[in-house]
């Protein structure tokens, strides 16, 4: 196997969990929206934001990959630095995506039954987003390490 195949595996799992984790949270948080808007149709606007908040992992996961496509190289050592922070961008995208999305859902069953959770939730909500900021940070500081990871291994 070559190793550039190694980094485009990285690259499709840091968009592919992540935009999965997006995918399967914001149709969780969407259905409870649409279940809620049942008895409560004028909080549209409450709703859509609580369900379009777990769509961030996935926009995390697309920037990842346009940070980390500019140091593609075909060395076993940039390769295996790739994969893993697609990996590291990828699991935090899916799993704080899932957990936020669940928030967000619960959120809009609380709202819809009269309580006036809405700042809360979204408060609430952010906390799993930072481990998916953090997955991205973690990409970030991967790809500024790859250029002093080669020097070592050639000097």
């Amino acid at each position: 196997m070559e190793a550039i195949v190694l980094a485009y595996i990285g690259l499709g799992l840091m968009v592919g969990l992540s935009g999965i984790g997006s995918i399967y949270v914001v149709s969780i948080s969407g259905n409870a929206a649409v279940g809620a808007m049942k008895k409560d149709p004028e909080s549209f606007g409450n709703y859509m934001v609580l369900s379009a908040l777990p769509s961030t992992q996935g926009l995390y996961g697309f920037v990842g990959y346009f940070v980390m496509s500019g140091s593609i190289a075909n060395d076993w050592i940039t390769a295996a630095a790739i994969f893993g922070a697609g990996l590291a961008m990828g699991l935090a995208g899916l799993f704080s995506g899932i957990r936020q999305g669940q928030v967000c859902a619960n959120g809009v069953a609380a709202f819809e039954s009269g309580h006036k959770v809405f700042g809360n939730t979204m408060i609430l909500g952010v906390f799993p987003e930072l481990y998916a900021i953090l997955g991205l940070l973690v990409v970030i500081l991967i790809n500024g390490a790859i250029p002093g990871l080669l020097a070592s291994v050639a000097g």
